[in-house]
Order: C-alpha cells, then structure tokens, then sequence
C-alpha cells in the first residue's frame, strides 16, 4: 500500500473516531437533530433558489426580482453553511461505508458542479449589474439558472439515493 493510501486510511479512521463522530455514532437522539439541522438546511437550500432559478429561466427578472434576489441569496447561504456542516458530520458516523458507495460519489460530484454553478452565476450577476438591469435577460443568465435548478435537485435525489445503494 502506497503512502497516500495509508494516510487516507488514517485520515478516514480519524473521521469516524473524532468526539462528534462518537457523539452521533451512540445517540440516536443527536443523529435525530444533526439529521433534522440537515434536512432544515437543505430546505431552506431549495426553498430560496427554485423559486428565484424559474424566475430567471422564465426571464421575468424585474420589478419582483430586485426584492426576491438577496432575500433568496441569503436564505440560500444559510441554508447551504448549515446543510454543508450537518453533511459533514452525518458522513463522519461512517466514513469508510459512506466513501464506497456510488450514490454518495455522485452526490459529491454533483454538489461540487452545483457550487461551481453558483460562482459562475454570482460572477455574472456582478459583470450584468443584476438584479438593477432592467430589460430582458440574458440567454446565458436563463442556462445559469437552469443548471442550478437542475443540480440542486439532482444533488438533492443523489443524497436520498445513499440510502438505497
């Protein structure tokens, strides 16, 4: 076995030994609330951004979209901070199992083109002046929110689907 395999065993090993890992490992009430915090997280993830993402690929970003965006943002972050540090420590109760199965790697994958899809939307959002623009919006800007749409929920179905592998 080469070095980073025995340092990636070791760091997996220490993931599912760490004190919340144990916490949650031996109380079925703490994995109930950290599952719950998740689940809140990921409502409020989706929640906020569907609503503004079909609003953008409809193209009907003014006057309401001045007022939805950075309410929806913010809620969105929120939701994103609370649903990703909950994620981490849910993956920590087992994160040998976790690593091997194919739906929780997809998840991944998905939750990182999604995260990649909201940089690119934030950058094009400053470089258009959004939500002050006025007028129809860009196609590109419709694609953008198409894929955020599409990637949140398929990241959303990825993680039900860890269940069931």
């Amino acid at each position: 076995m080469n070095t980073a395999a025995v340092v990636g065993l070791a760091a997996v090993d220490w993931i599912g030994n760490w004190p919340g890992a144990r916490w949650l490992q031996q109380s079925g009430t703490a994995y109930l609330l950290v599952n719950a915090a998740h689940i809140l997280g990921l409502g409020l993830l989706l929640g906020a951004m569907l609503p503004l993402d079909l609003r953008l690929v409809l193209g009907r970003a003014q006057p309401a979209l001045s007022v939805l965006a950075p309410v929806a943002i913010r809620t969105a972050a929120a939701g994103l901070v609370l649903a990703l540090l909950t994620g981490a420590w849910l993956f920590s109760v087992n994160p040998g199992d976790y690593l091997e199965n194919a739906a929780f790697r997809w998840k991944l994958l998905l939750l990182s083109l999604a995260l990649l899809n909201v940089a690119v939307q934030h950058r094009q959002w400053r470089s258009l002046g959004l939500p002050e623009a006025m007028g129809a919006l860009p196609v590109r800007v419709r694609v953008l929110a198409g894929m955020s749409a599409l990637l949140w929920i398929s990241t959303l179905l990825a993680g039900r689907w860890i269940g069931f592998v």
